[in-house]
């Protein structure tokens, strides 16, 4: 389209904004894929549920190994032994086996959520202790090659995340309740 006695490359800079006056385009909605009300429906329980389910996951798998270990059935009796050989491991296992069930239990009732989470990654960090003391349980003879006791000890670390991501989503609730 030209003006009238215009040339055509000056009649784009005097055209009209064809744009509403505030700026803004109106918004045209994107169209919906099929299920993606119960996707979205999903995502909200999702964020309102996850949170706790972690919680409880993790509280059961300390309360869970923790009465192994104080019971004295834990199979992970030796590896803690030959972590720690400067303590007796009839007396090592056990006081981590009360360690972890009172984190658990903490864990599930809720009790100060974000401190219980911070010693209990304190915890699982103590676990790699193992590949300073006792490495020899760790690897293989290939350096990347991991022993059943190393992929014991290397899955804290998904442990360790989860805790964080915990704490993360605890810390962003208090500063929500303390803003409001």
């Amino acid at each position: 389209m030209t003006m009238v006695g215009t040339p055509q490359s000056t009649a784009l800079m005097e055209r009209t904004a064809e744009v509403s006056p505030t700026g803004a385009e109106p918004a045209v909605p994107a169209p919906r894929l099929p299920g993606a009300a119960l996707v979205d429906r999903a995502v909200e329980v999702n964020q309102r549920i996850a949170p706790t389910l972690l919680r409880l996951a993790l509280a059961v798998v300390f309360v869970w190994f923790g009465a192994l270990k104080l019971v004295g059935s834990s199979p992970v009796y030796d590896l803690i032994a030959q972590t720690l050989p400067f303590i007796d491991a009839d007396l090592s296992v056990p006081a981590l086996g009360v360690v972890e069930i009172v984190l658990g239990l903490a864990l599930a009732a809720g009790v100060l959520p974000r401190i219980t989470l911070l010693v209990l990654c304190g915890h699982l960090a103590g676990t790699f202790l193992t590949f300073v003391t006792a490495s020899e349980l760790m690897w293989t003879s290939n350096p990347l090659e991991l022993t059943a006791d190393g992929e014991f000890v290397v899955k804290n670390l998904v442990l360790i995340t989860a805790a964080l991501v915990l704490i993360g989503w605890y810390s962003r609730r208090a500063e929500e309740r303390r803003a409001a």
